[in-house]
């Protein structure tokens, strides 16, 4: 890893940054949306809250590419992978628009195809998530304050099975049928639908235990709560055991299907043997 990337102060600015984003983004809470060319919709707020990621990065990060949903939407694509910043400015923008404030902003370090650094905000929560290598950290934190001014600023691991079974995170709004079926066959006691990243967020928080996808998503969408959840002693693989790989511009930035958990849920249920 860059040991630029290995620098919790670096992490520390960068959720300062995601903070600010925030503030941004509530400004807008409750505006009207458009539909972009690919049918997801998008707000100004989107838009305010990746020119202020993207200024600070400049200052921050100066020479590293970054990967922005937005940017990526006009064809600005950063000009190397194995070293850059994956930013989704708003995760969540139909959570956004339907006011249940279930919308992060997501800052990503990537490098040599895996998430090393990751800053996950709420702002409508006042929730804030840090991973760094083998560390997570979770805090309340006001959207536009510092890192600084968090309160209860702890560290953070995924918990121990529940005795009636694992709790599973569902989509709110990206329901499919073959997670469904994934979810059936794994002893799972209960369903819980939530937005955006804050899936797995509450799994590294040990509030949930798995959380399925089996379809493609932007890596911009899940690289910053990856960290976050492997930090936590979470995993977070594609359904055969191997690693999900970032960076990947042969396929538009786009990831294979995927089950974040935590260690006791692999353990109880391991990947397929190759």
């Amino acid at each position: 890893m860059p040991s630029r990337f290995n620098d919790a102060a670096l992490v520390d600015a960068l959720g300062s940054l995601a903070s600010e984003a925030g503030r941004r983004i509530m400004s807008h809470y409750g505006a009207a949306a458009r539909i972009k060319s690919d049918g997801s919709p998008v707000t100004a707020a989107d838009h305010e809250a990746e020119e202020v990621i993207l200024e600070g990065l400049a200052r921050l990060l100066p020479g590293v590419p970054v990967l922005a949903e937005e940017s990526a939407a006009a064809g600005r694509l950063p000009d190397r992978t194995d070293l850059f910043v994956a930013v989704d400015p708003m995760d969540g923008t139909r959570e956004f628009i339907g006011g249940n404030g279930e919308f992060t902003v997501n800052i990503a370090l990537i490098a040599g195809g895996a998430p090393v650094a990751g800053i996950v905000a709420a702002p409508a929560l006042d929730q804030l998530w840090l991973g760094l290598g083998q560390t997570a950290e979770a805090m309340r934190l006001a959207p536009g304050r510092p890192i600084a001014d968090a309160a209860d600023r702890r560290r953070i691991v995924t918990r121990p099975l529940p005795p009636e079974g694992p709790l599973a995170l569902v989509s709110r709004s990206h329901p499919d049928v073959d997670s469904e079926g994934y979810l059936a066959s794994h002893g799972v006691a209960g369903r819980l639908p939530v937005g955006s990243s804050l899936k797995y967020t509450m799994i590294a928080e040990g509030r949930a235990d798995l959380s399925v996808r089996f379809a493609s998503i932007s890596e911009w969408d899940i690289a910053a709560a990856h960290a976050v959840l492997q930090g936590a002693g979470g995993i977070m693989r594609r359904p055969d055991g191997e690693p999900l790989v970032y960076g990947r511009a042969d396929r538009a930035f786009r990831t294979d299907a995927f089950v974040a958990s935590s260690a006791a849920f692999r353990e109880r249920w391991p990947f397929p043997e190759a």
